[in-house]
């Protein structure tokens, strides 16, 4: 392989120039800083004049200008295996939960190569996983092989839901689990790994975490690293995936901060220019094949509760189900604090939910929207005045509201009140009494 020199670096991003035989765009790079200690670098963009701009994977200092680089012909490689299986790695497949390394041999794969697209599994007959969590096997009905989004500002309750979907699921026994933490709080995944390991649920866990305190590029690029597992699971073992991803908001963060040093120039809103291929890459990756499915679950931050925000949009527009998580409905005590009106589902149909389910939804939309207009009509004239059908259907609606609250089983050592379940019928049933 040829060698090339450091020209320049700048914050994250090393220029190197080569003579001649340049390396592949997603190419790792080796700079032998001293003996026995090179740093990884890696091929970002090439530009004319023989040179590759490269970013610093591991923030290491100690690289200077007129250092040899040499080129390794591949990419970021990560093991892959059952003995991810339990265990916290970062975005190069390194564990990070102070246990044994990960044993030497295993087969690796690049992380920016997806597996072959299969769209056989778009032609099944769809299949509804049971949540437990009443509110969204409802509005936003989970199913196999789609994407759900859990949208909201900060202190709502993303992770929580998320922890206490992975905890019902797991305990359902119905889905092998992926949790990767992309510029989340360090406490955050903390709290995580210490409840699934609480209630002995990390034989069915992979976890990827590029926290808050990592460097843009690989709090960028821990999604891959995920998604690179997964695929190994569905295709190889045939595996049923759940992959969480919290938080997808702080994904075009991480890039947005590695276009700030390349210079972009952003585009409308602040973004890098590139945010629709960046979203857009990641969740193609999040896909289901003829052997198995990938079912994903990303939580969305909602910078200043401001749902127009155009990097939110744009995540959105991957999505089948937007569960939305409102601070109105949080400071009235409501858990898990979902908005029920701006919450949508592509998949509440009848082909797919039944003709049960759909047409309750239908009348419990119906109610909810007429007891938002009747709000502000009460707030001046008082309930009493109402006809006596405003009456009946606004009693309803706040009943609905109440009966949507539920206590989360992760949350029981926080306030001491016991979780609960719900079958999807014992969930349809208990609409139908408010309603009929």
């Amino acid at each position: 392989m040829s060698q090339g020199v450091i020209r320049a670096i700048k914050d994250l991003i090393v220029t190197v120039v080569f003579d001649d035989d340049m390396p592949e765009i997603h190419e790792v790079l080796l700079v032998t800083v001293s003996a026995g200690h090179q740093v990884p670098l890696l091929v970002d963009s090439l530009q004319p004049g023989n040179r590759a701009e490269c970013l610093n994977i591991q923030s290491d200092r100690t690289i200077q200008k007129g250092m040899p680089v040499k080129r390794t012909g591949h990419g970021i490689e990560i093991p892959v295996g059952n003995e991810l299986i339990g265990r916290v790695v970062d975005t190069l497949g390194s564990p990070i939960d102070g246990l044994p390394p990960i044993p030497e041999g295993l087969p690796r794969r690049n992380i920016f190569t997806p597996t072959v697209r299969d769209n056989s599994f778009a032609s099944r007959t769809p299949e509804i996983l049971e949540t437990g969590i009443k509110v969204i096997d409802f509005f936003a009905p989970f199913v196999k092989g789609r994407k759900i989004g859990i949208i909201g500002g900060a202190g709502v309750g993303k992770t929580v839901l998320t922890m206490e979907l992975m905890n019902n699921v797991a305990q359902s026994g119905t889905g092998f689990s992926f949790f990767t933490g992309i510029g989340e709080r360090i406490r955050e995944g903390h709290e995580l790994y210490q409840t699934l390991k609480g209630k002995n649920l990390l034989d069915s866990t992979c976890m990827f975490f590029g926290q808050m305190n990592e460097n843009p590029v690989r709090r960028a690029l821990i999604g891959l690293s995920a998604a690179t597992l997964a695929e190994y699971f569905r295709d190889e073992q045939k595996k049923d995936i759940l992959f969480f991803a919290d938080n997808m908001y702080r994904y075009v963060q991480a890039r947005n901060e590695i276009g700030t040093m390349l210079g972009q120039v952003p585009s409308e809103g602040g973004y890098e220019p590139t945010i629709f291929s960046d979203i857009k890459t990641l969740q193609d990756r999040l896909s289901s094949s003829a052997k198995g499915s990938i079912t994903a679950v990303q939580t969305i931050y909602v910078p200043a509760d401001d749902l127009s925000d155009p990097a939110v949009q744009m995540i959105q527009h991957e999505l089948d189900s937007v569960i939305v998580l409102s601070r109105a409905v949080a400071e009235q005590g409501i858990r898990p604090a979902v908005d029920l009106i701006r919450t949508t589902s592509s998949l509440l149909t009848p082909e797919i939910v039944g003709d049960r389910h759909y047409v309750l939804s239908v009348q419990v939309q119906a109610l909810l929207q007429k007891y938002e207009s009747l709000k502000g009509i009460i707030a001046i004239i008082g309930e009493n005045e109402l006809s006596p059908g405003d009456r009946s259907d606004y009693a309803k609606a706040k009943k609905l509201i109440n009966y949507f609250s539920q206590n989360m089983y992760v949350m029981e050592d926080m306030n001491a009140l016991k979780g609960e379940r719900f079958t999807r019928d014992q969930m349809l049933k208990g609409v139908e009494e408010i309603i009929v």
